[in-house]
C-alpha cells in the first residue's frame, strides 16, 4: 500500500543531517544563524506532531511558540537567565532544545518525561508549573532573589492571554510594577486558553488593535506631527515615548503601563528576527517590561489551526489527516458526557439553574448547556475562585449555580467554598470531572486531595459514585439538596451502566450493602467500588474468602449508622478510596470507628492514593503503582487476613 504523502506543513526542510541533532543545549541554538533557526522551526513541529499522533498531549499550545522558543534561546542565555513557562502545556519545543529529543518519544508515559516543566527534569526547567496564571509571581520572587543576591541574569516569563484573565496574573503584575525590578514578561495572545477567550479584558486584548486601520492611523497621525515647521520632530518623539503617546490609545499598553511597565509590541510571534530584536531591546531596559506577542495557536498544522480547541490536548491521531484514531465499537458514555446531558435535562425543568465553567465548556461537558440555554451559560475564564464566588451570589439570590471545574483546579478555590459559600449555607452545587488519578498530565492535574480539603468543611455534603448510573442519581440529588453539595467523579468510560430516565434521588448520608460475607468487610468509595466488587468475587473463587462490599456513597455525611451496625460484624475492614490516604475518605471512617470505640479488637486498614505525588502514566499503569486497582486491593486485604502468600 502506497503511504499517503506529508502534508506541506509537515515536511521538513533541512535535509541530510537534522539541525536538531546539532542541539544538546540552549547555547546551541544561540550559536545558529538566523536561517538555521527558520530550517529548525519545521523540524520542531514535525517532532511535536509525530510524538503527539501516538502518544498524545497539548498538540496546538505547543506548536503555536516554536518560533516564539526558538527567539527565547537566541537571545537570552539559559544557563544563567530564568525562563519560566506559565501553565507549561507549550513547553515541547523547550523540551527538544534542551536535551530531552532522545527522551521525547517518552513524553508523558509512565517512567519517561513530563509534558510540562519541572524543575527535578531538568536545570532549564526553571520552574515546574502545570496551572495557570503563576509565571509572573514567581519570575518576580526570582527577580528579587536575583538582586538580593547581587547577581545579573535576566529573568523571562512567558504567559498566554488566557492566563492573564486570572486574579493571580494580575496581582503579580501589580506587585511587579511597584517594586520596579528589572525583569520581562512575554504576553503570547493567540486569543485562546483552551476555548476561546472570553471576558472584557480578553475583548481589550482583542487582535483588531493590531490590525492595519489603527497602525496606519497611528504613522499617519506621527508622520504629520513631525512635518509641522520647527517642533514637529519633538512633538513626534514625545508622542512615541510619552505614557499617553497614540500606542496607548491602539494596543493593550495603556493597561500595562498603568501597571508601570514598559509596553512593546504588538509583535509577529512568528518572525523570528523581529522577535530577537524586540528582545535584545527589552534586555537592555533596567525596568519591567512586556513584550506583547502575536501567535496562531497550532501554526504549522492545518487541523489544528483550523480547530485548536479540540487540538488543544489531544489523543492519538493520524498525523496526515489530522483524523483522530479512536478504539473501535461503540463503548460506555463518559462520566463527562453523562454529567452534561443529566445537567441539561434539569435545566430543561428548572429556570433556576445557571451553569458555569472556568475556561472549559468541553472538558466539563458543559458546551450542550451553553447551546440550549445560552443565557444562563457562563465561561469565566481561568478564574476558579471567582466562578466560585460567582456562584455564591447567585445562590444568594436564590438561583441554582451548577459550577462545573476539573478536581484539580477546585483547589485554587479553597478560600471561596470555605468563606463563600459554606459558612453561609448557600446552595452551589460543585460538580468535580477529573476526580482521582487522571493520567498523562500528571501530578499538577490528580484530583486526589479533594475528599481531603473538602469533607471536613461543615455543612458541606460531598458524594462519588460507583458508574454513571449512580453519577445521575446523585447529580438529582445534589439539585434536591439545600445547602452546599459536591459531586466528584472520575475521568474517562464508565462501565456501561444504565442511566435511568427519571434517576431517584438519593436519601443524604445512605449508601448500599452491594454484596455479603463473613469474613472481611471492604468499605468503597467512587471508582474503586467495582474493582472492590470484582477483588471479593475473585477471593471467593480462589480462597473460599466471603467478603462483603459496602458502597458509601457519601463521603460527607458518612452512613454512619450503616457502617456502625457493619462494623459491629467485622473483626477485618477495608476501606477503598482513590483519593489521598492522609485525611481521605478512609480516615473519615477511623474517625468513626474511634469516636465509637470500635476499634478495640479489630484490624482496619486502607487503600488509597499514598502520601507522595503521583507520576504521569496511563491511569490503569498509575492505579497498579499506587496499589488501588484490583491487584493491590486483593494484596492488602489477603494481609489483613493472614492469608498471603498461603
Amino acid at each position: 500500500m502506497t503511504p499517503k504523502p506529508l502534508p506541506q506543513s509537515l515536511v521538513p526542510i533541512a535535509s541530510g543531517k537534522e539541525l536538531l541533532a546539532r542541539v544538546s543545549r540552549p547555547a546551541d541554538v544561540a550559536a545558529m544563524s538566523n536561517a538555521e533557526l527558520a530550517a529548525l522551526a519545521p523540524e520542531l513541529r514535525r517532532l511535536i506532531i509525530e510524538q503527539c499522533s501516538v502518544g498524545g498531549g497539548h498538540l496546538a499550545p505547543s506548536l503555536g511558540v516554536v518560533d516564539l522558543t526558538l527567539a527565547l534561546f537566541k537571545t537570552f542565555d539559559l544557563d544563567s537567565d530564568r525562563l519560566i513557562w506559565d501553565v507549561g502545556h507549550q513547553a515541547y519545543a523547550h523540551k527538544l532544545l534542551t536535551g530531552r529529543a532522545d527522551r521525547f518519544h517518552t513524553l508523558r508515559q509512565l517512567d519517561g518525561i513530563s509534558g510540562f516543566p519541572r524543575m527535578s527534569e531538568s536545570p532549564y526547567d526553571h520552574f515546574g508549573v502545570g496551572h495557570a496564571s503563576t509565571s509572573v509571581s514567581a519570575a518576580l520572587g526570582m527577580a528579587l532573589a536575583r538582586d538580593l543576591a547581587g547577581e545579573k541574569h535576566e529573568v523571562i516569563a512567558v504567559i498566554g492571554d488566557g492566563s492573564m484573565t486570572s486574579g493571580l496574573a494580575f496581582e503579580g503584575l501589580n506587585q511587579a510594577g511597584d517594586m520596579g525590578r528589572k525583569m520581562i514578561v512575554v504576553l503570547n495572545d493567540n486569543e485562546m486558553s483552551i476555548s476561546k477567550n472570553v471576558g472584557a479584558l480578553s475583548n481589550f486584548m482583542s487582535r483588531k488593535l493590531s490590525r492595519p486601520a489603527p497602525q496606519r492611523f497611528k504613522r499617519e497621525f506621527e508622520a504629520w506631527l513631525a512635518n509641522i515647521p520647527r517642533i514637529g520632530k519633538d512633538l513626534a518623539m514625545f508622542a512615541r515615548r510619552s505614557e499617553d503617546s497614540l500606542k496607548s490609545f491602539f494596543t493593550p499598553g495603556m493597561l500595562f503601563e498603568a501597571f508601570r511597565f514598559t509596553y512593546v509590541g504588538p509583535v509577529d510571534g512568528h518572525d523570528i528576527p523581529a522577535l530577537i530584536d524586540v528582545f535584545e531591546q527589552a534586555k537592555g531596559m533596567d525596568r519591567p517590561v512586556l513584550v506583547h506577542v502575536l501567535t496562531k495557536k497550532g501554526k504549522g498544522y492545518d487541523p489544528a489551526e483550523i480547530n485548536p480547541t479540540y487540538f488543544h490536548g489531544v489523543g492519538r491521531f493520524e498525523p496526515e489527516t489530522g483524523i483522530i484514531l479512536k478504539k473501535p465499537g461503540v463503548g460506555p458514555k463518559s462520566y463527562t458526557e453523562v454529567f452534561g446531558e443529566q445537567l441539561c435535562r434539569h435545566a430543561d425543568a428548572d429556570p433556576h439553574i445557571v451553569a458555569i465553567t472556568a475556561a472549559m465548556p468541553e472538558g466539563t461537558g458543559t458546551d450542550c448547556f451553553r447551546l440550549r440555554h445560552p443565557e444562563r451559560f457562563v465561561d469565566v475564564g481561568i478564574c476558579e475562585p471567582h466562578a466560585v464566588t460567582f456562584a455564591a451570589g447567585l445562590a444568594a439570590q436564590g438561583f441554582t449555580p451548577a459550577v462545573a471545574i476539573y478536581s484539580t483546579f477546585v483547589q485554587r478555590s479553597y478560600d471561596q467554598v470555605v468563606h463563600d459559600v459554606c459558612l453561609q449555607g448557600l446552595g452551589v452545587k460543585l460538580f468535580l470531572d477529573r476526580a482521582g488519578l487522571v493520567g498523562e498530565d500528571g501530578a499538577t492535574h490528580h484530583g486526589v486531595f479533594d475528599m481531603a480539603f473538602l469533607r471536613h468543611i461543615p455543612g458541606m455534603t460531598l458524594m462519588a459514585p460507583k458508574d454513571e448510573a449512580e453519577l445521575a442519581q446523585m447529580i438529582a440529588t445534589a439539585f434536591a439538596t439545600p445547602g452546599p453539595v459536591a459531586v466528584r467523579y472520575p475521568r474517562g468510560v464508565g462501565h456501561g451502566a444504565e442511566v435511568a430516565e427519571n434517576p431517584e434521588i438519593l436519601p443524604i448520608g445512605q449508601g448500599e450493602l452491594l454484596c455479603g460475607g463473613d469474613d472481611a468487610l471492604i468499605i468503597a468509595i467512587g471508582s474503586r467500588v467495582y474493582p472492590a466488587l470484582e477483588c471479593a468475587q475473585e477471593l471467593e473463587a480462589e480462597f473460599g474468602i466471603h467478603a462483603a462490599v459496602f458502597n458509601a456513597r457519601f463521603v460527607k455525611p458518612l452512613p454512619a449508622a450503616q457502617l456502625l451496625e457493619l462494623a459491629r460484624k467485622y473483626s477485618r475492614i477495608l476501606t477503598v478510596e482513590e483519593g489521598c490516604l492522609p485525611g481521605g475518605f478512609g480516615s473519615a471512617v477511623l474517625e468513626l470507628l474511634a469516636d465509637a470505640d470500635l476499634l478495640e479488637g479489630r484490624r482496619v486498614r486502607r487503600v488509597g492514593v499514598p502520601d507522595q505525588f503521583i507520576e504521569h502514566g496511563a491511569v490503569k499503569n498509575l492505579r497498579a503503582r499506587a496499589g488501588i486497582d484490583k491487584a493491590g486491593i486483593k494484596k492488602v486485604l489477603l494481609e489483613l487476613l493472614g492469608k498471603l502468600g498461603q
